[in-house]
């Protein structure tokens, strides 16, 4: 199993030395997000101070841009780092594109497959100089001039993954993307039973066989104490109301029989009553959801939980962690 870790810094200039760190430290790959800052930035900073680690944006928000303008992005990530770029690509929720980005929404599900379907045929223009004509429902894309195109990749194209937790937008990544980003709010349960059959449905819609990976940024609760597990566990209360307040994470909650908490805790994200919400957050949910151990056995309590559904995981270090003890259970998930 492979392991990740969240590239985190909110000043650039710390960017060079925490991806040193984290390579220094054996992980296999880095992902930013797109929160109060841009994913792509980060990793271009990383690509110049690193050697071997993945660099995945984990996640891009795809509708907040059009086709042509990820692959300029993922194209000059791409050849910068020597062929290390995976493009993650999520959707957002509808508020957040059509108020904060001023974008449209429609359709999510055909909406991401044909963008990915558009982005290929960009990729196949650049590497292979076959002649750009691509028509979709939602995007075109047909005029590609000597001056726009940036040529040839030595590595080739750069992967692309999704992000997704409904069956339809799983079933996309597998018929047309390179991987899966697992939610953070998923549970085995999930997994077993709606994100492997729906990914095997697109898998078996592909036109093209691809290698594929399953990721999960899994929520871990790592400590040498019961004092700093439980303040550990205590933040990822906050964090399961904030997501279970979602609708489209309601599936996750149905899966175990706490679909009626979602509309509760929606109502009360609209009151803005955090501390309410973090109360409806169960030890029972807790346990389904974060994995719990020190830095000597969480690879163990990972593979246990999780050997077997995923290719990939990423969890949280903690940042005065002693880096021989982060080294071997690094070293204990590869093996």
């Amino acid at each position: 199993m492979r392991v990740d870790a969240a590239l985190i810094g909110h000043e650039l200039g710390a960017i060079p030395a925490e991806a040193r760190r984290l390579e220094g430290l054996g992980f296999d790959g880095v992902f930013t997000f797109e929160g109060p800052h841009e994913p792509f930035f980060p990793l271009l900073l990383a690509a110049e101070h690193t050697e071997r680690v993945e660099l995945t944006t984990a996640i891009a928000i795809a509708f907040a841009r059009t086709p042509m303008t990820l692959a300029n992005v993922a194209w000059d990530l791409q050849q910068m780092s020597h062929g290390r770029f995976v493009l993650g690509l999520g959707t957002q929720i509808r508020p957040h594109i059509e108020k904060r980005f001023s974008m449209p929404w429609s359709q999510p599900a055909a909406r991401m497959r044909e963008l990915v379907l558009a982005l290929r045929a960009i990729f196949d223009r650049w590497q292979h100089g076959t002649p750009l004509d691509f028509r979709g429902e939602f995007y075109t894309h047909t005029l590609m001039t000597p001056m726009f195109d940036p040529g040839p990749c030595e590595q080739g194209p750069p992967r692309v993954v999704l992000a997704g937790v409904g069956p339809r937008m799983t079933e996309v990544a597998g018929e047309v993307a390179d991987g899966f980003m697992v939610h953070p709010f998923t549970t085995t349960r999930y997994l077993e039973a709606t994100t492997r059959p729906a990914l095997a449905r697109g898998h078996a819609n592909a036109t093209v066989a691809r290698a594929f990976e399953i990721a999960l940024p899994a929520m871990t609760a790592i400590g040498d104490d019961e004092e700093t597990i439980d303040r550990a566990l205590d933040g990822f209360r906050y964090r399961l109301a904030f997501y279970g307040s979602t609708p489209a994470y309601r599936p996750v909650l149905d899966a175990h029989g706490w679909g009626e908490l979602q509309p509760e805790l929606n109502r009360l994200s609209k009151l803005g009553d955090w501390t309410t919400m973090v109360t409806l957050i169960d030890d029972e949910m807790l346990a389904e959801f974060v994995t719990v151990g020190s830095l000597d056995t969480i690879a163990d309590a990972l593979h246990a939980r999780y050997g077997g559904l995923v290719d990939r995981v990423a969890f949280d270090v903690p940042t005065d962690a002693d880096p021989d003890r982060v080294r071997a259970a690094i070293d204990a998930m590869h093996r």
